[in-house]
């Protein structure tokens, strides 16, 4: 049995009906964090102008591997995917894939798994490889000025900090001045079924 997701199986439609408008204009799109393939599968297939390229730590790939192969359909626009840890800098298509760069960068559920130093070094690997005119969109859940959009998500936060005390769900504002440090610029916040949001910026 392959990994399954079901937040992944859930909010993959009201994520399309974001990115249709968001990655428009894009070509090239870099999948952080892809986890189980699912989200790399669906929008391939959805959004057919865009070359997919999943990457993920290397104890995933074989999972996103396979469940490639055992689709129904062939996806030409579904790059291979590629081993990327956020925390490793330069990201390995930071240089090799310099004349082929990526246009659009898409990431759901991972700044809150990680550490705040690995959001900051996320966002330095963003600045290294997003081209100008490119789009970054960041799905997940947010505070707003210190405060959480629901009680849901506070237990939720807890229940992450349980685990990891490092992790936890991030301030908007904190994350935004990430994202203007490398030149992005906030150009929709969504709110997304389950107390999620799906931001996006766009650079230059």
């Amino acid at each position: 049995m392959l990994p399954f997701s079901a937040a992944a199986e859930n909010n993959k439609r009201p994520i399309l009906q974001v990115l249709n408008t968001a990655f428009a204009n894009c070509t090239r799109v870099l999948e952080i964090a892809s986890g189980t393939g699912q989200h790399a599968m669906f929008f391939a297939e959805k959004l057919p102008h865009l070359d997919w390229r999943p990457s993920d730590l290397a104890e995933h790939l074989p999972a996103i591997d396979q469940r490639i192969v055992e689709a129904d359909t062939e996806l030409d626009n579904l790059l291979a995917p590629i081993e990327l840890d956020i925390s490793d800098l330069p990201w390995p298509v930071s240089a090799a894939d310099y004349e082929d760069a990526y246009d659009g960068i898409f990431t759901s559920n991972s700044l809150h798994i990680v550490s705040w130093p690995i959001v900051e070094v996320f966002f330095e690997g963003v600045g290294e490889t997003l081209r100008e005119g490119g789009m970054l969109c960041v799905y997940g859940p947010f505070k707003y000025g210190g405060n959480f959009t629901t009680r849901s998500n506070e237990a939720f936060d807890k229940s992450l900090k349980e685990r990891d005390a490092e992790s936890g769900i991030r301030d908007f504002e904190a994350v935004n001045e990430l994202a203007e440090k490398i030149g992005l610029k906030l150009e929709a916040d969504h709110a997304m079924p389950a107390n999620n949001q799906l931001l996006v910026w766009k650079r230059g």
